[in-house]
C-alpha cells in the first residue's frame, strides 16, 4: 500500500525511491510484525484470560503438560495479524505472489479457528471433524494449485527443482497440482503436530522463512538466478516481504509463547504458518529444499505414521509417545531442553538446505 504512495512522492523528493528496494521494504516489514506483536500481545493474552480461552491438554499425556491447562490459546491470531498488517503495508499488492499467500494464510487460519473455537469455547474435544477440517484444507490447496498452474506466464512456474543438480527440472504438467496439494496440506498438518511444546514450532517457522526471504529474492533476481540454476520466477522477490513478515511476527509470538509459555498459538496459527510455507515453497519451486529445511516438521509427522502403523500392524508401540518431542520428555529430557535441542537441529537443517543452492 505504502509503496503506491512512495511511488507518487518521488516525483517532490527523490529519496523516497528508497521504497523501491525490496531488501529496504523486507527490513521494515519484519520489524513492523514485530512490533506489532509486541504491542498487540499483551491486550490479546489478556482478553483470552477475560474470555477464559485457555489449553485443553490431553489427560494420557506426559504430567509435565498438566500445568498448562488454561494457559490461553489461538494466539496465532497475533501472528496472522502482524503478517496481513505488514504486507499490506510494505507489499506491493499488485504481485500475485503476494495474495496467494495472503490466501493461504487466511484460508488454513480460518479452519484452525473453527477448530479452536469449538474446542476451547464450546468445550468440544474433538474440535472440528477430522474429516471436514481435511476437506476444507484440500478444497483450499486445491483452488491454490489449479490457479497456479492456469496462471502459470513461463515454464519456471511449473518446473521441479530438485537439489544437488543444476540440469534435472523437469516439467510437471498436471502433476504440478497434485504436488502443489500435497506440499501445502502436508506442511500444514506437520507444523500442527509439531505445535506442542513451547515455542517449539515457531522457532523453526521463523528460520524456514528467514531462508525462503533469501531464496525468493534470488529467484526474481535474472543474475543471481542463472548463477545459481534455479528457475528465474520475475516478481518472485515480493516474497521476500511476506517471509520476513513471518519471521518478525513469529518472534514477536515468541516473545510471549517461549517457556514457559504465556499463550499458544493453536491450530489457527500452526494450520496457517505450515500452510503458508508450503505455499512460499511451491511459488519459488523448492518444494524439495522445504522437506529438507522443515526437517523438524518432517521428523515429527513421521513420527506419528510410523507409531500408528506399528501399533496397528504389530500392537506395539516405537515410541514413548509420538509426536516424537513427547517421546523425549518421557524418557526425562526437561521441556526446555527438548525444545532448544530441535531448535539447534532445525538452524543446522535450514543451513544445509541453503548449501545445496551453490552444490549443483
Amino acid at each position: 500500500m505504502l509503496v503506491y504512495l512512495a511511488e507518487y512522492l518521488t516525483q517532490f523528493y527523490s529519496g523516497f525511491n528508497v521504497f523501491s528496494y525490496v531488501t529496504f521494504r523486507a527490513i521494515l516489514g519484519l520489524m513492523t510484525a514485530m512490533v506489532l506483536s509486541l504491542w498487540l500481545g499483551p491486550k490479546m493474552i489478556e482478553r483470552l484470560q477475560l474470555m477464559q480461552i485457555g489449553q485443553v491438554v490431553r489427560n494420557d499425556g506426559p504430567e509435565s503438560h498438566f500445568s498448562k491447562r488454561g494457559t490461553p490459546t489461538m494466539g496465532g491470531i497475533l501472528i496472522l495479524a502482524g503478517v496481513f498488517v505488514s504486507v499490506l503495508l510494505w507489499g506491493d499488492l499488485g504481485s500475485r505472489y503476494v495474495w496467494v499467500v495472503l490466501f493461504v494464510l487466511g484460508s488454513f487460519g480460518l479452519i484452525g479457528f473453527i477448530d479452536d473455537y469449538r474446542k476451547v469455547v464450546r468445550k468440544d474435544t474433538k474440535g472440528l471433524i477430522a474429516r471436514w477440517k481435511y476437506f476444507w484444507q484440500s478444497a483450499a490447496a486445491l483452488a491454490i494449485a489449479v490457479y497456479l498452474y492456469a496462471s502459470a506466464q513461463n515454464p519456471g512456474e511449473t518446473q521441479l527443482v530438485v537439489p544437488f543438480f543444476k540440469d534435472i527440472m523437469p516439467q510437471l504438467g498436471a502433476f504440478f497440482i497434485v504436488l502443489v496439494y500435497f506440499t501445502i496440506v502436508g506442511s500444514s498438518n506437520a507444523v500442527n503436530l509439531t505445535d506442542g511444546l513451547d515455542g517449539l514450532a515457531i522457532m523453526p517457522t521463523v528460520m524456514v522463512a528467514a531462508a525462503f526471504a533469501l531464496i525468493a529474492y534470488l529467484s526474481g533476481h535474472v543474475q543471481f538466478a542463472n548463477y545459481l540454476h534455479i528457475p528465474y520466477l520475475p516478481g518472485s522477490g515480493e516474497l521476500v516481504i511476506v517471509c520476513t513478515a513471518i519471521v518478525g511476527a513469529g518472534l514477536g509470538f515468541l516473545w510471549f509463547n517461549t517457556y514457559p509459555a504465556q499463550v499458544f498459538m493453536g491450530d489457527v496459527g500452526s494450520l496457517a504458518l505450515g500452510a503458508a510455507l508450503g505455499a512460499i515453497a511451491v511459488l519459488v519451486r523448492q518444494e524439495i529444499l522445504l522437506v529438507i529445511m522443515g526437517g523438524v516438521f518432517v521428523m515429527e509427522t513421521v513420527s506419528v505414521i510410523l507409531q500408528v502403523g506399528s501399533y496397528k500392524l504389530r500392537g506395539q508401540r516405537i515410541f514413548r509417545m509420538a509426536p516424537i518431542h513427547h517421546h523425549y520428555e518421557l524418557k526425562g529430557w526437561p521441556e526446555p531442553r527438548v525444545i532448544v535441542r530441535f531448535w539447534i537441529i532445525s538452524l543446522f537443517l535450514v543451513l544445509l538446505g541453503l548449501a545445496t543452492l551453490k552444490l549443483r
